[in-house]
């Protein structure tokens, strides 16, 4: 990562602190506060000690000083105990910020851009690297203030006293910002590298227990074995590179803070010594002014000693930033929202001259012309690559267009997309359960229409999921990946899931792929019952389906070069051409 991206995404993480810079301002204000009870608790030791060692007598005052002093004790630990507290939820409010955002952008994005990279990454993405944000704004930004405005405090102090001790503080204080400077570009480099080797781990890993079963049936499970070692160990020479950096910065700053208090108290010592005489504004260098000078002397290098200790979170944000900044910025065409809705149950839709295009504004189809009557059944067939999934997912909203889709006379852009999807049912070849109740799985998103069981059981009698369920019960707990099902069983389950929705709009993506004959019959029939009095948009490659379907729609690469019923299609050009190449299970 080079300089200028990593001001830039500094400048980008500090402007991200608007929510909450009133508790960033509360945190530096009790920092600054703490310091200045720093300051009086060590003008209160210096005079108990002069009194007691150049005076050989004690103070008049003694007991109020006492008390004065235990006072700063307990007040600089409450102000730490309160800063801690204000830095969490400073750091909380800011996750739970970018958390938010970076959710609302997938959902804006849609599953498209999010199948550009594997699970892994965006959990470690929303997970790890937002957490690594948290000490930037909990500790590193107000400590930032601080290691400002208490050595100036703690300068306002000493050179009233003695002026020399003023400029040995001043002029070894910039020491320690330059050697700061210097290991946090390598620290940040380091943990760049660190994320991006986590980010591929999690994905590596999260691929190889999705295919674990895979890996074993084909004996190669010593080589994925392998693999896994190998990236374990580039993760941890990473932590190990990353950790080091923050130990040679600490170990330079504590070096350099020593140096620095070693020189102050020299020239206290040669001044005691009568070798030394400037710096005292031709008064006697008394024994106060020395324990005072030499007391605040750790206290004033304190505050960038401990921005060194924090300066490890703000490469860790940094380089966090990087993956998050990126995804949050990039532009995308998303397809544009409306507040329209539509009232009539019956939805007609007329396709004209209509270019699905993708996240980045890239055209995914040529053209196209279609209308679709209300309860039409419309198939779309074509190899691979065609575009019949990237027009299914314009019709959900997930992937913008160019030219006109009008429902019943609306533009769909023009449509509120939330009450829009609510009228759709979407079942793809792979339905996606989650964790949980077979009951949760069917009543997901159908909480709004308090479902009751006699309406649950009719769902479930339509899906042809009612021996299955009864004999594993509503109870039942379902792991991730559908674990726990077979695909007939987790398809019909998803059908269920859409009987229960008042939709009126059905697409169906192969939902009988991968399916055995028994699995795939019993599939069929259950989406039989859930298209009636539906208009239904269904991309299949079986000849029962397309026989059944009002009109058929054969596209090739992006473009739909026909359509027509079956039998139109049937001996005519590239339909044909897709029947005799077996594209299209004839059986």
């Amino acid at each position: 990562m080079d300089k200028q991206r990593q001001k830039h995404l500094q400048k980008w993480l500090k402007q991200q602190q608007k929510i909450i810079k009133k508790l960033t301002y509360l945190n530096i204000t009790l920092g600054f506060l703490g310091g200045l009870f720093t300051i009086a608790q060590m003008a209160i030791l210096a005079i108990i000690l002069h009194n007691l060692i150049s005076l050989k007598q004690i103070p008049s005052s003694f007991y109020l000083l006492l008390f004065t002093l235990i006072g700063c004790f307990f007040g600089r630990a409450l102000i730490v105990w309160l800063r801690q507290k204000i830095g969490f939820k400073a750091g909380m409010l800011l996750r739970v910020h970018l958390r938010n955002q970076i959710i609302e952008k997938m959902n804006a994005v849609g599953p498209m851009m999010m199948a550009q990279k594997p699970a892994g990454s965006w959990a470690t993405l929303i997970l790890e690297q937002v957490e690594s944000l948290h000490n930037f704004y909990a500790r590193y930004l107000p400590q930032q203030m601080l290691s400002v405005l208490i050595p100036i405090a703690i300068l306002c102090v000493v050179f009233p006293l003695n002026w020399a001790a003023g400029l040995i503080l001043l002029g070894t204080l910039p020491l320690l910002p330059l050697f700061m400077i210097l290991a946090g570009m390598k620290a940040a480099e380091a943990n760049q590298r660190h994320i991006n080797i986590l980010s591929r781990l999690s994905g590596q890993f999260l691929d190889k227990l999705k295919g674990l079963e895979t890996i074993r049936l084909f004996g190669q499970g010593k080589q994925h074995t392998e693999q896994i070692h190998q990236s374990t160990e580039h993760f941890r020479l990473s932590t190990m590179d990353v950790l080091k950096m923050a130990f040679l910065s600490s170990a330079v700053l504590e070096f350099f803070t020593a140096i620095s208090i070693a020189i102050t108290a020299v020239y206290f010592g040669f001044t005691y010594l009568n070798q030394i005489d400037f710096g005292n504004y031709g008064t006697e260098v008394t024994l106060l002014i020395g324990f005072l000078c030499l007391m605040l002397a750790p206290e004033f290098y304190q505050p960038l000693r401990e921005l060194g200790t924090f300066y490890h979170d703000k490469a860790a944000a940094i380089g966090a930033a990087d993956s998050i900044e990126e995804f949050l910025t990039t532009d995308v065409i998303t397809q544009q929202q409306g507040t329209q809705s539509l009232t009539d149950n019956n939805i007609e839709i007329q396709v004209t001259d209509c270019v699905v295009l993708s996240p980045q504004g890239a055209a995914l189809s040529q053209p196209l012309n279609f209308e679709i009557k209300p309860q039409q059944r419309i198939a779309i067939v074509g190899q691979s690559g065609a575009g019949k999934s990237s027009l299914m997912n314009m019709f959900l909203g997930f992937l913008p267009y160019q030219g006109s889709v009008k429902l019943n006379g609306i533009e769909l852009k023009d449509l509120d997309i939330k009450q829009w999807r609510e009228k759709l049912a979407w079942i793809g070849q792979n339905p996606q359960l989650m964790k949980g109740s077979l009951k949760q799985n069917i009543l997901l998103g159908c909480d709004e229409y308090h479902i009751c069981e006699e309406q649950l059981n009719h769902a479930l009698k339509q899906a042809n999921a009612t021996e299955f369920v009864e004999k594993l019960g509503l109870d039942y707990q379902l792991q991730e990946n559908n674990i726990g099902l077979s695909g007939g069983q987790a398809q019909r389950i998803a059908i269920a899931r859409a009987i229960l929705r008042p939709s009126t709009f059905l697409l169906l993506d192969e939902p009988t792929a991968s399916l055995d004959q028994h699995a795939e019959q019993q599939v069929l029939t259950a989406l039989h019952n859930l298209s009636e009095q539906k208009t239904t948009l269904m991309i299949t490659h079986r000849i029962e389906d397309l026989k059944q379907c009002d009109n058929v729609l054969v596209m090739k690469q992006g473009e739909i070069v026909q359509q027509g019923t079956f039998e139109q299609l049937e001996n005519k050009g590239y339909f044909q051409q897709l029947l005799n190449s077996q594209i299209i299970d004839k059986e």
